[in-house]
């Protein structure tokens, strides 16, 4: 248990996709070494990002098409031009948008890939790094990079639309496409040694600088990705592939539907016959990018919310019992003392905490929900009873500090101002704050958005919308010199 207590300290959560850089969206280039950089002048310890992997419709790192692979957006380009892959001339011939604190998808869609493909055409495949990767990651390179192929070839359409005896992985029909596509399966391979490339030499540059990576899974995985399509026995499939019962969570304060993910169910009994296998090796492949891994909606393991498929919400969905004990075992005999943050969020369920207390993983508190009035409140810092958890002011779903607070009246905010000991709207984030960095909690994290004290215009997403979300990117050098004096303060202060 002792070797997997977190060092005490601060992080900041801040999206790859968020840096600033000249074309479109945030890379693995200089500007994410720079925040590095920043992050050591902050006096932080920990660095969390969002899941990495490829993005499908709705632009959600959420719902990807693999739980193995990297998002090729997150490439950074002068690299490839440094690496005289591509010329500096081919990139600005073409658009990336219009807005610096904004991340055009669509624009990113239709060019991103002309650049990549120009890369490729220019890369030794015979290079050795090349073929190590290939051998050393085949178990999830191969079929991931011949599912995106085949969904290219097929007009970008779920592999639940394509054509049966490719569907249902015939064997003739893969060898025969496995040859017609050879030339796109290579692309895709291209792709991700490139990713795995850059992200393996600027994780090892925060390493060396003393920051650790928190990365981010979700708990499920996106119906039209590999890892559904390769492994169906795995997961609550009819025969054609289709879910009968998807994921979600119900009806609540936020939501009067509740929520329907889509995401398809795990056939957690075939998972335990099979000694968990596909989680093994997705734990293992994670242990491999992050420091720390952080387990979206954690309660699934212990109950999951059942969703009829057909249904437009989630109000008829049903509470199952999930792996609970079995899975967080398979999980620890392959990570050992590997460090995992399990997201207890939601709907109270007693389970979990007992789950928690025998594997030790830290669960979280949020700040923005803690003033409700109640003194007892567990989020409220007075009421910790253990310096084994991770402090957030809001995550990702949430508002911004500034933005959540902005509407709340003067009465509402009574007990919040009594608790801070201060007297205005203005204030609240920074003694926020700094009540989370005075508390015992070992970890720390904050939005870089509530450390620039912006408002709800750089939200990062608002759950069940799309179109509107993972957008946002910082300015450059947004943080002033007083600002950066003030948190690095708070970290000395509060030995972070």
């Amino acid at each position: 248990m002792a070797g997997k207590e977190f060092t005490r300290g601060a992080g900041i959560l801040m999206s790859i996709t968020s840096l600033p850089t000249a074309y479109g969206i945030g890379t693995m280039g200089q500007d994410a070494f720079d925040f590095v950089d920043l992050l050591v002048d902050l006096k932080q310890r920990y660095w969390q990002v969002l899941p990495l992997g490829p993005t499908s419709f709705g632009d959600s790192p959420y719902q990807s098409f693999s739980a193995f692979a990297g998002n090729p957006y997150l490439i950074d380009l002068h690299t490839l031009i440094k690496e005289k892959l591509i010329t500096k001339a081919e990139v600005e011939s073409l658009s990336w948008g219009n807005k610096e604190d904004d991340i055009d998808y669509a624009i990113l869609f239709e060019n991103r890939f002309k650049v990549l493909n120009s890369a490729c055409g220019r890369f030794d495949f015979e290079n050795e790094k090349f073929l190590k990767f290939s051998k050393e990651e085949s178990y999830w390179l191969d079929d991931y990079s011949f599912f995106m192929a085949m969904k290219t070839f097929s007009n970008n359409d779920g592999w639940m639309d394509w054509k049966e005896e490719i569907r249902n992985r015939n064997d003739k029909s893969l060898n025969q496409y496995q040859k017609k596509l050879e030339k796109e399966i290579r692309f895709w391979k291209f792709c991700q040694f490139k990713f795995f490339e850059q992200w393996m030499k600027l994780k090892a540059y925060a390493n060396k600088k003393g920051i650790q990576i928190i990365g981010d899974i979700p708990l499920y995985v996106a119906l039209d990705s590999a890892d559904v399509w390769v492994n169906r026995e795995d997961f609550q499939l009819d025969k054609n592939g289709c879910p009968t019962l998807v994921a979600g969570c119900p009806p609540d304060a936020f939501s009067d539907d509740g929520q329907k993910w889509g995401n398809p169910l795990y056939d957690w009994d075939a998972m335990e016959q099979n000694g968990f296998a596909w989680w093994k090796k997705r734990m293992l492949a994670n242990a491999k990018l992050y420091d720390v891994i952080r387990i979206d909606h954690f309660i699934g393991v212990v109950r999951y919310y059942s969703i009829p498929a057909n249904d437009d919400n989630a109000k008829n969905g049903r509470w199952r019992k999930g792996p609970g004990k079995k899975l967080t075992d398979a999980i620890e005999e392959v990570l050992g003392d590997g460090k995992i943050i399990a997201e207890d969020l939601g709907v109270s369920v007693p389970g979990v905490k007992k789950l928690m207390d025998k594997t030790g993983w830290p669960g979280m508190k949020i700040l923005q929900f803690a003033f409700d009035g109640n003194t007892s409140h567990d989020y409220l810092p007075h009421n910790y009873t253990s310096r084994n958890i991770v402090v957030y002011a809001g995550t990702h779903d949430n508002e911004t500090l500034v933005g959540y607070f902005r509407d709340k009246t003067e009465y509402e905010l009574a007990f919040l101002y009594e608790y801070l000991n201060i007297n205005s709207k203005e204030e609240i984030a920074d003694a926020l704050i700094r009540l989370a960095y005075s508390s015992t909690a070992n970890v720390v994290i904050f939005q870089m958005q509530d450390l620039l004290k912006l408002g709800n215009e750089a939200r990062m997403n608002l759950p069940s919308t799309v179109g509107k979300n993972w957008r946002w990117r910082a300015l450059r050098d947004s943080l002033d010199d007083e600002r950066r004096t003030w948190i690095r303060t708070m970290a000395i202060i509060y030995r972070r």
